[in-house]
């Protein structure tokens, strides 16, 4: 069974899925999207739950920070033909991947954020049809967004929407956020089904996990 709640923590709303089973100890997990679950006893209350939160509020906040933080500060960037990038994984000379003869700074920054939009774009297009196939699965609307604190989502209506700034990621990373996506399609909540989903497909999937959590904060512009 699962169960969506929401606690408030100071001046946050904190939305987090609570999966009862046969276990002893509540306990909470934090995964490296910023997501939530409660893994609690059967019959657990949810006064229980929203204490136990309560209770945690400091450090859970501190970890979502973490994990904001990761994301969203820049590594200060130098905009000339040796300026490195990432591009899937490797960093590369800004002159590799845009033409940047006899432009300033601010004409090759946003080439550049074009050129990652675009590749992120026929990517995902590329290897979205890959995992649909196995899953079975296909979104309605796929969009590829400017966010700076998540790498994908999934809404209720089917729109699938990734960060431009996956095309910085090794691909193996690129397909992860795809199939985790598209799992929503059949599993909205993190719950153990999805996540037998996910590992049915990429059962390596913590390793992509960990490398978005570790360099997520290396992967801007």
């Amino acid at each position: 069974m699962v169960l969506v709640m929401k606690v408030e923590i100071g001046n946050k709303s904190i939305d987090f899925d609570v999966q009862y089973g046969n276990r002893k100890n509540l306990s909470i997990h934090i995964d490296s999207f910023g997501f939530i679950t409660v893994k609690a006893p059967k019959d657990t209350s949810k006064e229980i739950i929203v204490s136990v939160m309560e209770s945690k509020g400091k450090r859970i906040l501190e970890k979502i920070h973490e994990i904001e933080v990761a994301r969203e500060i820049p590594k200060a960037r130098e905009y000339h033909a040796q300026g490195k990038f990432l591009y899937l994984g490797k960093e590369c000379f800004l002159h590799e991947l845009i033409d940047s003869s006899g432009l300033n700074e601010e004409a090759l920054k946003r080439n550049l954020k074009k050129f990652y939009i675009n590749s992120c774009r026929t990517i995902v297009g590329e290897r979205i049809k890959v995992f649909q196939k196995q899953l079975k699965v296909k979104p309605k609307i796929i969009e590829i967004v400017e966010s700076k604190a998540k790498w994908g989502s999934c809404s209720s209506d089917k729109k699938l929407t990734f960060n431009y700034r996956l095309a910085m990621a090794p691909i193996e990373v690129i397909d992860y956020v795809i199939i985790h996506e598209l799992c929503h399609l059949i599993h909205m909540n993190h719950d153990r089904s999805f996540w037998r989903r996910v590992g049915s497909i990429m059962p390596n999937y913590k390793e992509k996990e960990e490398y978005l959590a570790r360099n997520g904060h290396l992967m801007s512009l």
